[in-house]
């Protein structure tokens, strides 16, 4: 269960936005925030839903915002839970040699450009004072300086783009809202589809529930101090 602080980090009045809404993190988030906060109005977002918002369409995250900012008004807390790992075209490159200009465009559009115009049409929605959080999610994998097996060329290196992404917002973030947090956070590993085909025996693979409680966990005590920070599901540091 969430614990009501979680909740209460937030002053009273705004919306919590959840972005990737219709997948398993996603939806587990926003489920997680409509039964246990009575402090933030939820919306879920996704390509299906109303209004639709594509990641890859930026008319559609500009369209979505302005109606997050007409109809819902002040937002505290947006969580982005998008991201492409594999398809039935594309999966994780073992070698060099499976590196294909396709799946390097697919994989940067999503887990990194698109990440980023949300950043461009939602940030500017958090308002000035008070706790506010952007966060979006991330991946172990994107850390450099935790890279021992390699391969993987196209999540790896849009997930480091996302970071630096998160970390070049961040200070342009602490110039108009002090209070702001923006962050990457690392969910580990959860049973959803775009894990599953790579679980592997020994690993802690969590249900979207318990990874949503987590994260949700680590929201709640972000400080402003910590905007700019890529941490995990127990809120420990990554890496860069």
């Amino acid at each position: 269960m969430i614990e009501p602080r979680q909740a209460k980090t937030f002053p009273a009045e705004g919306a919590a936005v959840v972005v990737g809404a219709s997948g398993g993190i996603g939806a587990a988030l926003r489920a997680q925030l409509e039964t246990h906060s009575d402090r933030l109005r939820v919306i879920g977002l996704s390509r299906h839903g109303d209004p639709p918002l594509d990641v890859t369409d930026e008319a559609s995250i500009r369209s979505a915002a302005e109606w997050i900012e007409r109809e819902v008004g002040e937002v505290r807390l947006v969580i982005d839970a998008t991201g492409f790992l594999h398809d039935e075209d594309f999966g994780p490159e073992k070698s060099w040699s499976q590196l294909d200009p396709d799946h390097l465009a697919k994989a940067f559009a999503v887990n990194a450009s698109g990440p980023a115009l949300l950043m461009k049409h939602f940030l500017p929605l958090l308002p000035k004072k008070g706790k506010s959080v952007f966060a979006t999610l991330s991946a172990r994998v994107g850390s450099i300086g935790d890279n021992r097996l390699g391969g993987w060329y196209s999540y790896r290196a849009s997930k480091a783009a996302l970071n630096q992404f998160v970390r070049a917002a961040s200070i342009e973030l602490r110039r108009r809202a002090k209070d702001a947090v923006c962050v990457a956070l690392h969910p580990g590993t959860v049973d959803t589809r775009l894990s599953a085909p790579f679980g592997k025996k020994g690993l802690d693979v969590r249900a979207p529930d318990v990874a949503a409680r987590e994260l949700l966990a680590v929201i709640a005590d972000l400080e402003a101090g910590d905007s700019g920070g890529f941490f995990d599901y127990s809120g420990k540091t990554v890496p860069w």
